[in-house]
């Protein structure tokens, strides 16, 4: 998620954004169209450009093969080997401006890549859709249509931007989702879709079991459930990740930290609310998206934060733990508020 625009004399020569892992970064993108008119030019890119050999050479020796100067970057690359490019860039006589983001509008920015260079694990956020008394569906057990075709449209667009959509057990039993990106979106590649399900209830003839060529599951179960019942899941193409369970749920540490060393780099929880509630009080919820439709339930619909968490919940007028990360904004009939926890600032020293 990093782009770069040439500049000279005012005028747009060369853009281009880092498309793939592994690919020509973006600074090589825009310098390649830009061409010649690079030559004493200002390239605008939104990451310090990296001083090390990777997966593809220093962005720093094409800007300065380039000719380019001045560089003005957004945030600063906090790798260990792959930083400093701007001090280099000023060894070489251009002339650079940066860091123009605070840690935190770079991690707002970009939660996934600077949370996960900072903590090791994925960057967490949760989707919740509801009511205006904070109700998430009419009654138990049941599927309930809470927000708009246009919150409904907005949510595949914050699909596309995550690695993983977690839902629970439960979620998945009564609701029997895709967790696909559709709509006018497309992602890089197919979200993993995950289930949290500790005695391995999904069936096999769910619509996540039965769409697999359209993106991978992965089940998340008891350690206790039966090498025939894993088998069953596997024998069909889901990957069985047995994990220590306490009670009715998983060890939501060890899950996520098996997601890391899988490489997943961003997750989003879409339910139902003991999953969220599990992720809070479990200190691992980092963004909350929550959409507010204006129509009441009553008191016999699933509240939308059932547990203890509710005391200290984006909602807690008591203390500053969660920040807005934008203003709030209308979807349709709806509002969608965003806010990241304060644990998860790189000032507050992460987890």
């Amino acid at each position: 998620m990093v782009g770069c625009v040439i500049v000279a004399d005012g005028t747009p020569v060369g853009s281009g954004w880092h498309a793939e892992f592994g690919g020509p970064h973006a600074e090589v993108v825009a310098l390649r169209e830009a061409g010649e008119a690079a030559h004493a030019a200002t390239a605008y890119v939104s990451l310090e450009p990296c001083a090390h050999f990777g997966q593809t050479p220093p962005c720093t020796e094409a800007l300065i093969d380039a000719g380019v100067a001045r560089v003005v970057f957004g945030a600063a690359d906090p790798g260990a080997g792959s930083g400093g490019g701007g001090e280099v860039l000023a060894a070489a006589g251009i002339d650079v401006v940066g860091p123009c983001l605070t840690p935190q509008e770079a991690l707002a920015d970009n939660p996934a890549f600077f949370h996960r260079a900072r903590t090791g694990r994925p960057h967490v956020a949760a989707k919740l859709a509801m009511s205006l008394d904070g109700r998430i569906a009419e009654k138990p057990g049941e599927r309930s249509t809470v927000t708009g075709p246009e919150a409904h449209a907005e949510v595949h667009r914050i699909r596309a931007d995550h690695d993983a959509i977690v839902v629970g057990g439960h979620t998945a039993t009564v609701d029997d989702p895709l967790l696909t990106v559709r709509g006018d979106v497309t992602p890089r590649t197919p979200p993993i879709r995950i289930v949290l399900d500790p005695e391995a209830e999904l069936r096999l003839d769910s619509r996540l079991v039965e769409t697999l060529d359209e993106g991978p599951v992965w089940l998340f179960c008891g350690e206790h459930v039966t090498e025939a019942r894993i088998e069953a899941f596997e024998r069909v193409g889901v990957v069985v990740h047995p994990v220590p369970a306490e009670g009715d749920a998983l060890d939501l540490d060890i899950v996520i930290d098996r997601c890391a060393d899988l490489g997943v780099t961003s997750m989003l929880c879409e339910g139902g609310g003991r999953l969220v509630d599990g992720l809070v009080v479990a200190g691992v919820l980092d963004r909350l998206y929550l959409f507010l439709a204006p129509r009441v339930i009553g008191g016999g619909g699933v509240p939308a934060f059932p547990g203890e968490w509710s005391a200290g919940g984006p909602l807690d007028a008591t203390g500053p733990r969660w920040s807005a990360v934008v203003d709030p904004s209308r979807v349709g009939n709806d509002v969608l508020a965003v806010w990241d926890h304060l644990g998860s600032s790189p000032d507050a020293g992460g987890r």
